[in-house]
């Protein structure tokens, strides 16, 4: 496929985070762009206000004319995320028309450049959004397709004029092989998606294949105890090939010396606060360092760095009250975030209200679930957000809650959400899911301003 020939794209699941990123890629490279999705979202608007055409029917009369009729010059990417039985979905396949996934088109687009893939089942969005936000800060450059809103630049793709690409490399039906770095960064290789891997050991199969796939000369950048072969190791908790050290925290900001056998650069602020971000920063300083980026931009850009959205985010920050929103949707994602929280006000009790993503993960890993929201002082649970999945019988909250020896939670209904917080006016708040638990977000700030 050239890309220079692609003038129409369709994209099926164009309101995922990845699927987005793309529609916004060749929206900037001039093509005409349409889609499809279940549900409109706050992506989704921004999407229609930039100009593309998107419809939230799966019907194949809502796809517009132009995009219905096959063509050399029309792209259709789909994700695995959507039903196979789909009617839009069939009505290309069907059809024969050019149709890609996701990880395709993203081989495609990265085959010839410089390309660095950050790859983790938890991790990589922050690691790699730092490490494209030093490469644009510094002048250095790059194009970028990110798993997240950059703060910075209040998007999830980056055009750049040279010839490096930081791509978001993602596990979930193993999509990230489709790639051959020539930088890899490993963040993490917990077990995750097992309704696709079967096991943890799959899973960590899948991420040695992806290492295996550095081009020729290429380095692998690897978290400090990850059961790889090789690299360079990095951490922010004990000895590596590059590690983080004389980690402090000055009024409520992270501050740390980046230490390797080539370059130490002391004294980094970072924006972003826990361990498990310092060590984010850290590859992400291992790897702009492979580029001959100098240490004072790289201290420069993390000083000005603004996070990205969803990812330890802010939403109030005064004397009554702290309000924190993060993605955390895994055991071990949870964890670093709520020890990061308590970490920065331990004289604070803690609200977590947590929607749990996926029947097959709450199932998969209640035990898990349970043991990490011991550590909040107060606990909402919300029903559990199905996303691609039909309900399982038996698995619900309940079976997290079951679980807990925290006294003090709660199970209740979204819509139920915001009486709670009314109710309880926690002084310090932390919203955490991969779902839809964003959208309580603006009310739960109404509340607690408002108070």
């Amino acid at each position: 496929m050239e890309l220079n020939e692609i003038k129409q794209v369709y994209l099926v699941g164009i309101g995922g985070i990845g699927m987005s990123g793309l529609a916004r890629y060749f929206r900037k490279r001039g093509s005409r762009v349409a889609g499809y999705d279940r549900t409109q979202t706050t992506l989704t608007l921004a999407l229609e206000s930039e100009g593309i055409d998107i419809s939230y029917e799966d019907d194949v009369a809502a796809v517009p004319a132009e995009f219905a009729v096959n063509s050399n010059s029309l792209l259709v990417i789909y994700t695995p995320a959507v039903p196979g039985d789909a009617a839009i979905l069939s009505y290309f396949r069907n059809g024969g028309f050019n149709l890609k996934k996701r990880s395709e088109v993203l081989g495609i687009i990265s085959a010839g450049m410089f390309t660095i893939a950050v790859a983790g089942t938890h991790g990589k969005t922050t690691t790699s959004t730092i490490l494209a936000h030093i490469l644009k800060n510094t002048g250095y450059d790059c194009t970028a397709f990110l798993g997240g809103i950059a703060s910075n630049y209040d998007t999830n793709v980056l055009l750049g004029s040279n010839n490096v690409v930081v791509i978001e490399a993602d596990e979930y039906d193993r999509s990230f092989l489709r790639l051959y770095p020539d930088i890899a960064v490993i963040t993490s290789m917990d077990a995750d998606h097992l309704d696709i891997y079967g096991d943890a050991d799959s899973v960590k199969e899948s991420f040695r294949l992806f290492a295996s796939q550095l081009k020729e000369g290429g380095k692998l950048i690897r978290k400090a105890g990850l059961e790889l072969e090789g690299g360079i190791s990095y951490s922010a908790a004990g000895k590596a090939d590059v590690y983080a050290d004389n980690i402090t925290i000055r009024n409520g900001t992270f501050f740390f010396d980046f230490i390797s056998p080539e370059v130490e650069i002391r004294d980094v602020e970072l924006g972003l606060p826990g361990l498990h971000n310092i060590e984010n920063a850290t590859a992400a300083i291992r790897a702009v360092l492979a580029l001959g980026v100098r240490p004072e931009g790289i201290r420069e850009a993390l000083r000005n760095f603004r996070g990205v959205k969803r990812r330890f985010e802010y939403i109030i920050r005064n004397d009554r009250n702290i309000f924190i929103d993060d993605y955390a949707h895994h055991p071990e994602e949870l964890r670093a975030c709520i020890t990061s929280v308590k970490r920065l006000y331990p004289e604070k009790k803690l609200t977590v209200v947590f929607q749990p993503h996926l029947y097959s993960r709450t199932r998969d890993f209640a035990e898990g679930f349970a043991e990490v929201l011991d550590m909040a002082d107060t606990l909402l649970l919300l029903d559990i957000y199905p996303a691609r999945e039909l309900p399982v019988p038996g698995v619900s909250s309940a079976i997290i809650a079951d679980k807990m020896r925290l006294k003090d939670r709660e199970i209740c209904r979204k819509d139920e959400a915001a009486e709670f917080i009314k109710k309880r006016q926690p002084e310090l708040l932390l919203t955490v899911g991969a779902g839809d638990i964003d959208t309580l977000i603006e009310p739960f700030k109404n509340i607690l301003e408002n108070a």
